[in-house]
């Protein structure tokens, strides 16, 4: 595909694709003031729920300017509270997508889907390029459930159960502090009661907690029925080798994190791989140019990341 508004309608990725907005499309001009005019009067609720994500290109987004526009397209920008991926805080609730091995894919996802609360909408920026590869792919909530086996859909039908080892300071994946932004325990244990989730400070001080969550969602505004979870992204059949290098030696219930079917009982290797190449299957890529603005809803898409080469650095905000 050489041109990301013109991706054949194949089975593969069906006939939807990202509204690119350019600003010849608007009547406005190549600058951050003229994205800001089109804004400030535009029902980006209305055009996001239509269009599902919407693709900005041309406007010569800088970091300067980026605050300005970023407060139009979100409404509030969330805290990265509870979040799995590693990531650095750069910004006002502005973070690193991912710093994720730049020569690994990464799988379809909708951002948070294992928590309680899930941004409904994600802002990418992109700042640096990457020399080769780094797009962004997307795919349609309802294709990825529509396209996977009815086997596999209907053994999700009862949920995922979702368990992370939150170690203390020292130790693999994340750190309890890092994960919820704070030092304070008594601040944690409220937020994971409020989560409706299930919690336990292990004697070395790691926090262990499970939470319950459905594989399918439901479009708050449209009704439509997505894949919504990211079983596959905590299972350790789909976290490549290192993960399955740490499983080799370390009890599964020790992991920094794992999924399972909502009654605890594994979930089949050969289902997180079939969930994964679907997903990666049937998406559209998104490639990127310095300035460039991706505004995703989150409940109807999901997204990923190809490998890259170069320096590629994508921010993201949410509400």
């Amino acid at each position: 595909m050489t041109r990301l508004d013109t991706p054949p309608a194949t089975a593969a990725t069906g006939t939807w694709r990202p509204r690119i907005v350019r600003p010849a499309d608007l009547g406005v001009a190549a600058s951050p003031e003229g994205l800001r005019e089109f804004l400030a009067g535009a029902d980006i609720a209305g055009l996001l729920t239509a269009e599902r994500a919407v693709f900005f290109r041309g406007f010569g987004i800088g970091t300067d300017s980026y605050d300005a526009v970023a407060d139009l397209l979100l409404p509030e920008r969330l805290a990265y509270v509870h979040g799995n991926s590693p990531r650095t805080k750069v910004g006002r609730n502005l973070y690193t997508s991912t710093e994720y091995p730049a020569e690994y894919d990464i799988s379809m996802h909708n951002e948070m889907s294992y928590a309680h609360a899930w941004p409904a909408r994600i802002l990418f920026y992109c700042e640096v390029a990457p020399e080769t590869g780094g797009s962004t792919p997307l795919v349609d909530g309802r294709l990825w459930l529509d396209s996977l086996d009815p086997e596999v859909r209907e053994a999700f039908a009862g949920g995922v159960r979702y368990t992370q080892n939150l170690h203390d300071g020292v130790g693999f994946g994340k750190s309890w502090q890092a994960t919820f932004e704070t030092e304070d325990r008594a601040a944690v244990e409220a937020f994971l009661a409020g989560a409706g989730a299930e919690w336990s400070w292990q004697p070395d001080g790691t926090l262990r907690v499970t939470q319950l969550r459905r594989a399918t969602l439901e479009h708050p505004v449209t009704g439509t029925e997505v894949w919504f979870n990211q079983a596959d992204q905590w299972h350790i059949a789909g976290l490549g080798e290192d993960a399955a290098a740490l499983a080799a030696i370390m009890p599964e219930e020790e992991l920094p994190q794992n999924a399972s079917f909502a009654d605890g009982s594994p979930i089949p290797a050969a289902y997180i791989t079939h969930i994964q190449e679907t997903g990666m299957r049937t998406a559209v890529d998104v490639p990127w140019e310095a300035g460039d603005l991706l505004l995703v809803d989150n409940v109807a898409v999901a997204h990923g990341r190809r490998a890259f080469t170069g320096a590629r650095r994508i921010l993201v905000a949410m509400s």
